[in-house]
């Protein structure tokens, strides 16, 4: 077999190369779910992607005699390096097939690219920022994927065991529950009484409240309050939240984004989106065009999904001991029981974060992915 060469992207021809090889590499596994092709290439242009104020980074190819066989993604995140007083190069879009020359010949690259920079230690895989997809599957490979998580072989931890140096860094666990069809007493008690003791009050905002007034931008300036400390997080800046209310709060359900409010401020939210999994299994690598817009659509419109994805909750920590999750998950499932959703996806969670994981226990529920973190010391 040929020599490996470690090609590094360049050009916009090279990045959609890039972005491409994932689709070809997964093409027809019933497990993996597509990402939008149109999204990974806007999170990887220095141009669009305004996590660029805070980052520097470089991809990766590796070729044998002439073909694409692995990708990798190397990230400098200076504002999260800042905050965990870190040197720390990260590695992401981390893909490859089973051959331990090529992952090794990639992580190389992102090694010695770091080293360059003045990092002594790397870490992965991870994006970004916190809303990038993170960790690397090592449970859960005959499992439906997401949009919102990697997907990979099960050769790819053996990888990182067999290439030496690597140590676990962070696991997040996630959780398959069963939408009940009444609301447990546990939430339905506690929401009532807290609401009567504290006053706090649920809330639905329009559309035009949460892209005009000011609302959405709220949601995500609580994710800097409520998410800072777990790992590597990296607070978002005025020009990340725009965008992330621009791809998310823009076309969001709204009926499917609970706000809990003490008087007139927000101290906690749910917001949860109906599972694109199966509609992107049926786009073109991840394409609108010709018709997997259509299919995104169809669940956007009309619900025509029986799971529901709860992509980020939170709620403030003095907030937390008066039981304000509860009313969040009160309301959700209401919300959830009247669009006929059977299932919820939980996101990621971190392993030692038994607060958040130990909430799944009033509900019928299985753990059934894992994601994990690596780090080595440069």
């Amino acid at each position: 077999m040929g020599k490996i060469e470690i090609v590094t992207v360049t050009n916009r021809k090279q990045l959609r190369q890039f972005i491409q090889f994932y689709y070809d590499l997964y093409r027809g596994n019933e497990y993996a779910v597509p990402y939008l092709f149109f999204d990974e290439m806007s999170t990887l242009q220095r141009s669009k992607n305004p996590s660029f104020e805070c980052c520097e980074s470089e991809y990766f190819m590796a070729f044998r005699d002439g073909k694409m066989v692995g990708r990798v993604a190397a990230i400098i995140n200076r504002r999260a390096n800042e905050r965990w007083n870190i040197n720390q190069v990260r590695f992401g879009w981390f893909d490859f097939i089973d051959d331990i020359e090529v992952s090794a010949a990639l992580l190389k690259a992102v090694e010695d690219w770091g080293r360059a920079k003045g990092m002594n230690e790397m870490a992965g895989p991870l994006g970004f920022i916190d809303t990038d997809r993170e960790g690397m599957l090592v449970e859960g490979f005959e499992e439906l994927s997401t949009m919102y998580v990697n997907y990979n072989y099960p050769y790819y931890p053996q990888h990182m065991e067999q290439l030496g140096g690597f140590r676990k860094d962070n696991d997040y666990m996630e959780y398959l529950v069963k939408v009940p069809e009444v609301v447990p007493d546990k939430f339905a008690k506690i929401a009532d009484m807290i609401t009567r003791r504290y006053g706090l009050q649920v809330r639905h905002f329009t559309s035009h409240e949460l892209q005009k007034e000011g609302w959405g931008r709220k949601v995500f300036e609580l994710v800097n309050a409520t998410y800072k400390n777990l790992y590597g997080y990296s607070q978002l800046s005025d020009r990340q939240i725009d965008k992330l209310v621009n791809d998310y709060i823009k076309i969001a359900d709204t009926n499917l984004i609970t706000a809990v409010m003490d008087g007139d401020e927000m101290i906690g939210f749910g917001v949860t989106f109906p599972s694109f999994s199966r509609a992107l299994q049926k786009t073109r690598d991840g394409r609108l065009f010709p018709f997997g817009w259509w299919q995104l659509l169809r669940i956007l419109k009309w619900h025509k999904t029986d799971t529901v994805d709860l992509l980020l909750i939170g709620v403030l920590p003095e907030y937390r001991q008066k039981g304000a999750n509860s009313l969040i998950f009160n309301d959700l499932i209401q919300q959830f029981q009247r669009y006929g959703f059977r299932y919820a996806e939980a996101m990621p969670q971190m392993e030692d974060n038994e607060a958040v994981r130990s909430q799944w226990q009033y509900l019928e529920s299985r753990q059934h992915r894992r994601h994990r973190c690596y780090r080595k010391d440069l």
